[in-house]
């Protein structure tokens, strides 16, 4: 019999999972994983009690076996100490997209999976089979669609891994769960960054790197307009949070080294936007799709950040780099974040590159 491993977190996705691999004839083993981390300053990310209590709920209604396991160290040591190295940098980082290739879809599995056939999650994705070869591919539901989050994950880990939910879209979804009475039928969508819980970021950064005093500058003129507390407290495209009048300003660049944060005024400036988008470190999940025909060009759909849109473009290889040209212009082109690649019709997801300089 097929040996499924589920990974619930207590909200209304990964509960219906539950839900849909029984109604498949599959008795899943349930793992909620605990990845808030305490340090020697006794911070504490997330509290966990309330996301077990529904878990446990879960696996008592449906006859499941359910384990709680620990991967905070793993969590710290991987995905955190990535967070705050990258702003550290001067960067933007993504932890959820090295949560999931390194803890859920990594960690997971090297300790706790590795019996298992299958694992199966919550996520807005589903898979499709291109001959022999597996792809990671788009979710019905734009807004819900999650493999942006995904596009770091291995080929292997893709080979692993099941989304029972992935083909649904999300009204659809809290209906299974409504009808199952499922405590987590109503419960909102968590937002942020899950070691955080309801912990502020800029908070969290402040405990990790300080403050610095700086100059907020603008781009065009040079002219002082302000102080920040540390460039690792903005990221490009910003537009809250400046303290800045006159507004509405963004921030366009940073000098890590001088600690500078570089500002431009209204939303139709050119430092605003860009129209090449280079990337490095490129990863494909199921192999390069284009061989030596990207060195002159291919047409692609993208995304640089976590929106239901995708932008058309074209992406071509320069020796170990790449470059989308986009055929329309792109707000707040943050080095350290990904340009995630897919096919023209944008169902198929090949992988990402780390945008940078």
């Amino acid at each position: 019999m097929m040996q499924v491993a589920a990974l619930v977190s207590g909200g209304v996705d990964s509960s219906v999972v539950v839900h849909c691999l029984k109604e498949q004839g599959i008795d899943p083993v349930i793992f909620y994983i605990r990845i808030g981390m305490e340090d020697e300053n006794g911070y504490m990310g997330c509290s966990a009690e309330e996301d077990i209590e529904i878990t446990s709920f879960i696996a008592k209604k449906y006859g499941l076996k359910m384990e709680v396991v620990s991967l905070q160290q793993e969590y710290w040591d991987k995905v955190v100490a990535y967070t705050m190295d990258a702003v550290r940098r001067g960067l933007t980082p993504n932890p959820d997209v090295m949560c999931n290739r390194l803890i859920k879809f990594g960690s997971f599995i090297d300790k706790y999976g590795r019996d298992f056939d299958q694992i199966a999650t919550g996520h807005y994705a589903t898979t499709t089979w291109v001959g022999d070869r597996k792809f990671l591919s788009t979710s019905p539901d734009p807004v819900k669609d999650q493999t942006d989050f995904l596009a770091r994950i291995t080929y292997d880990q893709l080979l692993r891994v099941i989304f029972p939910i992935g083909h649904m879209y999300k009204y659809e979804v809290r209906a299974i769960a409504d009808k199952a009475q499922l405590p987590s039928a109503l419960r909102k969508d968590s937002q942020g960054i899950c070691f955080l819980g309801k912990v502020n970021y800029n908070d969290f950064i402040e405990r990790y790197l300080g403050t610095k005093d700086g100059p907020i500058v603008e781009r065009e003129t040079g002219r002082v307009l302000g102080r920040h507390q540390g460039f690792w407290f903005h990221t490009i495209g910003q537009r809250k949070g400046l303290g800045l009048s006159g507004g509405p300003w963004y921030v366009v660049a940073k000098d890590a080294a001088e600690n500078v944060v570089y500002v431009s005024q209204g939303y139709d400036v050119e430092a605003q936007y860009g129209k090449v988008i280079p990337l490095e470190d490129m990863h494909f999940i199921s192999g390069d799709p284009w061989g030596a025909a990207v060195e002159q060009g291919v047409d692609i759909a993208f995304k640089i950040r976590h929106t239901p849109e995708f932008t058309r473009g074209r992406l071509v290889k320069e020796g170990d780099k790449f470059r989308i040209f986009s055929e329309n212009k792109i707000q707040g082109i943050a080095p350290g974040q990904y340009g995630v690649l897919y096919d023209p019709d944008h169902r198929i997801c090949y992988g990402s590159g780390v945008i940078c300089l």
